[in-house]
């Protein structure tokens, strides 16, 4: 059979340049060999999809190729993506940080573009595995599918990364990709949450649950959020966040209470003579059990106006300049994005095909860029899936 676009993999931004490029009266095809379409999509943002984010910016994304992802968010952006989904109505509501999320259930993103397919005519093929590509001398590409046969002008791989491997992710994407002679920058989990040692996992999995405002930095990098303890090791917005920035051997320091220069305060309490003691205080804005984790009892129990400049600076590195070495990530198992990818600088950058393979495109999680927690990477699916949309042939 023969199709003007087939497109394979149909999540984010597979469906959007489906949906763009039928606008255009293109006979488009999209294959996955999932039984439904937008896994990623129903299982984001705990079943409710941060589906983009108010604060869009360059800044918030990363590539071998500093420049490669700004044309395409420049010409579909956040605003573009919210249009669409007011167009249908959907109710949604900012989180924290810009993040917004759909009031109800992800499926509701699912829906919306399913119906922005069937009113353009797009084609979606399930539970259908790609067994063979070959690009045909005269041009184009027969597919061989577990299905049928077929003949295309224009290929697009939209198959995401490696992560969240129960969802259906897979490495075909960049077998393809290395099949024609394009790079591919080493992999890696991000956005991730870390596993502890097995001395720091006995220390602080009796915490699991407990969640704390902080700053986490890593090489040079610091961001400001929650974190949460597991019953493996750490996680929450802060470190998914760092987690992108973190390498095997690096330790990560966290400052909790970020919001008060916590020695400049207990000196002027203990310049006053306040004689509550230092638990009490600090118990105030932190979990019991995690400031007795960090803490000697023996120092918590002391009055504040019984503190030492030493014993004071003590408290101030062990809450603010907490030093934690973590042993590993959780892996791809819960990534909600991989690092690395086929190389940018084999894509062009305007239309997304490869340079050296005529009516071949990439896009989405496949390609070597990655965009902070909080709607960045499901931004870049979209605008990427659309700027494709608007050229294949």
């Amino acid at each position: 059979m023969k199709k003007d676009v087939i497109i394979i993999g149909a999540g984010a931004s597979g469906l959007m340049c489906a949906i763009e490029a039928a606008k255009r009266k293109k006979n488009v095809l999209v294959i996955d060999h999932a039984n439904k379409v937008g896994k990623k999509i129903l299982m984001s943002g705990g079943g409710r999809c941060n589906f983009t984010n108010y604060y869009v910016a360059f800044d918030r994304f990363y590539a071998c190729n500093p420049h490669f992802y700004k044309s395409a968010l420049s010409r579909y952006t956040q605003w573009d993506f919210i249009t669409l989904v007011e167009k249908y109505q959907l109710a949604y509501h900012e989180k924290t940080l810009g993040q917004l999320f759909c009031d109800h259930k992800s499926k509701e993103i699912v829906d919306i573009l399913l119906a922005e397919c069937k009113t353009y005519g797009v084609e979606i093929k399930l539970n259908t595995k790609v067994e063979k590509v070959v690009k045909e001398a005269e041009g184009g590409f027969f597919l061989k599918t577990s299905q049928a046969d077929y003949y295309t002008t224009s290929l697009v791989i939209a198959t995401g990364g490696l992560s969240i491997p129960s969802m259906g992710a897979s490495g075909f994407g960049y077998q393809i990709a290395k099949q024609f002679g394009l790079k591919v920058t080493a992999t890696r989990a991000g956005l991730v949450p870390f596993v502890l040692s097995n001395q720091d996992k006995e220390r602080f999995q009796h915490l699991s649950g407990i969640s704390a405002q902080a700053i986490v930095s890593c090489n040079w990098v610091s961001f400001q959020e929650n974190i949460l303890f597991t019953h493996r090791g750490i996680s929450g917005p802060a470190i998914l966040q760092i987690s992108s920035f973190w390498m095997p051997g690096d330790t990560i320091e966290i400052k909790l209470l970020p919001d008060i220069c916590l020695d400049e305060i207990l000196i002027e309490k203990r310049n006053a003579g306040i004689t509550c003691k230092l638990k009490t205080y600090l118990e105030q804005f932190l979990a019991k059990r995690l400031i007795a984790v960090l803490i000697d009892e023996n120092l918590l129990d002391m009055q504040i106006a019984a503190l030492s400049d030493k014993q004071i600076q003590h408290i101030k590195a062990k809450l603010q300049h907490w030093q934690l070495k973590p042993c590993t990530t959780e892996g791809y198992r819960t990534a909600e994005v991989t690092i690395g990818g086929v190389d940018c600088n084999e894509i062009s950058s305007k239309t997304f095909c490869a340079h050296k393979v005529p009516g071949l495109y990439f896009i989405g999680e496949v390609l070597d860029v990655h965009g902070w927690l909080g709607g960045y990477n499901f931004q870049w699916a979209w605008s990427s899936g659309f700027a494709a949309g608007q050229v294949v042939e």
